[in-house]
């Protein structure tokens, strides 16, 4: 369990927690799992393919941590509560949830059909939601233990041809504040993070576009980079640490000033 402390020194140790990463196989998801292991917590991957991250796992037993992959396809109910009771069950407790799974297709509104619809709900918010819930179930038993949700500026701004995914990840902020709410008497802080676009194998093909890649860069407006994974992860170590006790229910926006003009 994560407590606060006394000390007038903030403390962003994570020695002796557990984590649980979804989506941890690549990108965001293997970045937040990574920083999380050099903070000090051993961490369990959640993979859609249990046997898909034997490089990610060998770096982290390589900062001294243990690393424990999981069969963990977010699209099935039965697969996120499988998955969170084994974290449990093999480490004794669990600390941290970092809900990082999340997908979106593009498309005019007009033509979305029903299967994409469903697809970016069920992907980005029930299954942030239903693993929450049952990370919270053993978190309550403990007293304690931080959730951090991946939202995305694409919840605060409109961008065209994206309107699910919009709001979704809009749901998702919500959502964080209203668990925030309910769970904050069993010292559960429940937070998010915005990332606006990211270095990554998932935008990797939209960002060799020059013009996408030149409108997005203007759009960023404070700062006109592509963001790195590293940039987001040291968000989620501050949001799992004691530095962060007492703040719940709060979305970080790592958005280099997209959603400040």
């Amino acid at each position: 369990m994560i407590t606060p402390t006394s000390s007038q020194t903030p403390n962003f140790s994570l020695a002796g927690q557990t984590a649980l990463v979804t989506g941890a196989a690549r990108g965001l998801g293997r970045s937040i799992a990574i920083a999380l292991a050099a903070a000090g917590s051993d961490v369990a991957l959640g993979l859609r393919d249990k046997n898909s991250a034997e490089d990610l796992v060998a770096e982290i037993e390589g900062l001294g941590r243990h690393a424990f992959p999981l069969q963990m396809d977010v699209t099935r109910l039965d697969q996120i509560n499988s998955a969170i009771e084994a974290t449990s069950a093999q480490f004794g407790k669990l600390d941290i949830l970092v809900n990082n799974v999340g997908n979106g297709f593009t498309n005019l509104a007009i033509d979305v059909p029903e299967e994409e619809f469903d697809f970016t709900m069920n992907v980005n918010l029930k299954a942030t939601f239903f693993a929450a819930q049952a990370a919270a179930k053993i978190m309550m038993r403990q007293n304690g233990g931080r959730i951090i949700n991946m939202s995305s500026q694409a919840g605060f701004v409109a961008l065209p041809t994206e309107s699910i995914y919009c709001a979704s990840k809009a749901a998702v902020s919500h959502l964080t504040k209203c668990l925030a709410v309910e769970w904050g008497q069993f010292n559960i802080t429940v937070n998010a993070v915005a990332p606006t676009f990211i270095r990554t194998p998932g935008t990797d093909e939209a960002l060799a576009d020059p013009a996408f890649r030149a409108d997005t860069i203007e759009r960023i407006a404070a700062l006109h980079r592509i963001g790195e994974p590293v940039e987001v992860s040291g968000a989620v170590v501050f949001l799992a640490s004691p530095a962060a006790s007492l703040i719940t229910g709060h979305t970080i926006l790592i958005d280099g000033g997209w959603t400040s003009r």
